[in-house]
């Protein structure tokens, strides 16, 4: 009869250890794909061990109470390299800070997979391309960070989407266009745009035309 009833509570209980352990995996092997892509002279990153399988042992990361990567703190860690489209299976990922680095290349389209998305803090690095349109579906999101990178193209008038932004930075980048003011934009001052050269004003009553051709990239 005991072992019935132990079998009983494996048969409940298991499916959700081996789901445990395959988020763990995924959110892993997420983390040590950007540790790949990355320099780090400051071997902040010396924790991040593959063969543990808990990325939730790792320094700079923070994990929720099911053991799911819920922070990512490593702004000023002197990392050079890019950013991974892998870091967009962080879906639990509330807060993720990698600014006053020097990470260049795109930030990646994925980063809008990051539902639980709080606060992105990715500034003072040198980051290029264009600003995903992606991040419009970032619905959790407060703090938008970009600013101090070699940003171009278009600020996305999909962002004023964003209800709970609170706080969006996009100043000295090369950004060009208008600036959207409709939705959450329209209570962000001209501090949160400054030192783009190419930018045009935002768009006000109609005078200046949101046009989603044209030369800016």
């Amino acid at each position: 009869m005991a072992s019935c009833a132990v079998l009983h509570l494996l048969v409940l209980v298991l499916p959700s250890i081996i789901i445990a352990l395959t988020d763990a995996n995924l959110e892993g092997d997420a983390l040590y794909a950007l540790r790949r892509a990355v320099k780090d002279p400051g071997h902040v990153l010396q924790s991040w061990d593959p063969n543990l399988v808990d990325p939730c042992t790792w320094f700079h990361v923070t994990c929720d109470g099911d053991n799911r990567v819920t922070r990512l703190d490593l702004g000023n860690a002197k990392l050079s390299g890019s950013l991974v489209p892998e870091l967009g299976k962080l879906v639990r990922l509330q807060y993720l800070e990698l600014y006053m680095n020097e990470l260049v290349g795109p930030v990646p389209k994925e980063l809008g997979n990051l539902k639980s998305l709080v606060s992105l803090d990715l500034y003072d690095n040198n980051l290029t391309g264009t600003i995903p349109a992606s991040l419009s579906k970032l619905s959790n999101l407060k703090f938008l960070r970009l600013n101090s990178n070699r940003l171009t193209g278009r600020i996305p008038r999909e962002l004023t989407k964003l209800e709970s932004l609170k706080i969006i930075d996009v100043s000295n980048n090369d950004l060009c266009g208008t600036i959207p003011t409709s939705g959450s934009f329209s209570k962000f001052t001209e501090e949160s745009f400054v030192n783009n050269s190419r930018l045009e004003g935002p768009e006000l009553m109609g005078f200046v035309r949101y046009d989603a051709a044209g030369s800016c990239k």
